[in-house]
């Protein structure tokens, strides 16, 4: 017999009366559990508490409050998905990862991701990052220097620099020291602390991106730049004094060519003068040689038409010449036994003012240019050639008288 059929008192299994007797001991109601739930909810929303109506238990708040309940579903998926929206920036690459595996690389623009599910990381791919690095290291002819590099990177793939390796700068601190002890161990100290510092850097450079390229970590080395290089402070006196004996000997070696550069060219411009004046006096002797002979050509035509006169003429240009270089004259007279002197010199200053007088009609005065040193024209010659001659004639009587007597 059911507990809750006519006859049985009302009285339940657990042992409660139908009066309200009820034992505090026995467990509760199911459907009242539901009502009072159902009515402390409609409470919370300001509406007021609804009885049971039927046996499914089902009312107008049950109703209700499916309703509210399709309504807050919906406001949390728009919630969700509009935390899903971002935005990738041009010099950026977002990186997205789907509980953990790499699923795609959003470029820029306006993007939208699942929250909680999908996880977004941006990376900034155009902006140039600086590592430094510092150390003491030996060089080739054991020498120890301290170096300081700096090395400007950016990253490259986006991918490989957040998955492929777990500290991509760390990384790349260590390959740089690496690449930068493997190029200075390969030098001189001669070239890491003066002329070699710029190849140093590219050998530096490229050492680096093979190691990067070979861990595939993303990154592209932009420039390395080797900041600083001097030998240990302990030493730093004697390596200036090394490298202002070669600052020294280089400023040398500068003067050396600037005075070879200004002494070779005068040099071979005077040599290119003393070729120029050969030329220009065998040119000279060749002309002087061709008028030589046509005039000596010339004058043999001209004897052949009269060579009385022309043998004439000969003798007294002849004569001419030779007296013009000489002031004195010694003359061997065929009747006697003595020489005559002729100074020639005081019969062309004596004659001189009579022979400008007598050219020009005019008296004048003697000069004192009118030496044998100066000018004499052919007329003038000529004159004193007469007086030579009329002076022979009288010293050649004066001796011949002189023998009569005698």
């Amino acid at each position: 017999m059911a507990w809750n059929e006519p006859g049985n008192n009302g009285r339940d299994p657990w042992g409660g009366g139908g009066g309200g007797n009820r034992n505090d001991q026995g467990p509760p109601d199911l459907d009242e559990v539901v009502k009072k739930l159902q009515d402390g909810l409609n409470g919370l929303f300001g509406k007021a508490k609804s009885g049971g109506s039927g046996e499914g238990g089902s009312g107008p708040g049950f109703e209700f409050s499916g309703k509210l309940f399709g309504v807050a579903v919906a406001a949390l998926l728009v919630i969700y998905g509009a935390f899903g929206f971002y935005k990738v920036d041009e010099q950026e690459r977002a990186v997205v990862l789907r509980f953990g595996q790499f699923l795609e690389t959003k470029t820029p623009g306006l993007r939208w991701n699942a929250p909680i599910i999908d996880e977004v990381n941006k990376v900034n791919v155009t902006r140039v990052r600086t590592h430094t690095s510092q150390g003491v290291m030996l060089t080739e002819d054991e020498n120890i220097v301290d170096v300081t590099l700096a090395v400007q990177y950016v990253i490259s793939d986006p991918r490989a620099f957040l998955l492929n390796v777990r500290q991509a700068e760390v990384t790349l601190a260590h390959a740089t020291d690496s690449a930068l002890r493997h190029v200075v161990g390969s030098a001189e100290m001669t070239a890491v602390i003066s002329e070699g510092r710029e190849a140093l850097g590219a050998d530096v450079q490229t050492r680096l991106q093979s190691y990067l390229d070979g861990y595939v970590a993303g990154l592209r080395v932009v420039k390395v730049n080797l900041e600083n290089s001097q030998p240990p402070s302990q030493v730093q006196a004697a390596f200036d004094d090394v490298i202002k004996a070669r600052e020294d000997e280089q400023r040398l070696k500068n003067q050396a060519e600037a005075y070879a550069n200004g002494v070779i060219p005068e040099a071979r411009g005077r040599a290119q003068r003393v070729l120029e004046e050969a030329n220009a006096y065998r040119e000279q002797v060749v002309a002087q040689a061709q008028g030589e002979a046509d005039r000596f050509l010339k004058l043999l035509a001209e004897y052949r038409k009269a060579p009385e006169v022309t043998r004439q003429r000969l003798y007294i240009d002849s004569v001419q010449e030779v007296m013009q270089r000489s002031s004195k004259v010694m003359v061997d007279v065929d009747s006697g036994s003595n020489i005559m002197y002729l100074p020639l010199d005081r019969i062309a200053s004596q004659a001189a003012p009579a022979i400008s007088s007598q050219n020009r009609g005019v008296l004048t005065q003697p000069s004192v240019g009118s030496t044998a040193g100066g000018a004499m024209t052919p007329g003038d010659l000529r004159s004193l050639t007469d007086q030579v001659l009329e002076e022979l004639r009288a010293r050649q009587g004066t001796d011949s008288a002189r023998g009569g007597i005698r």
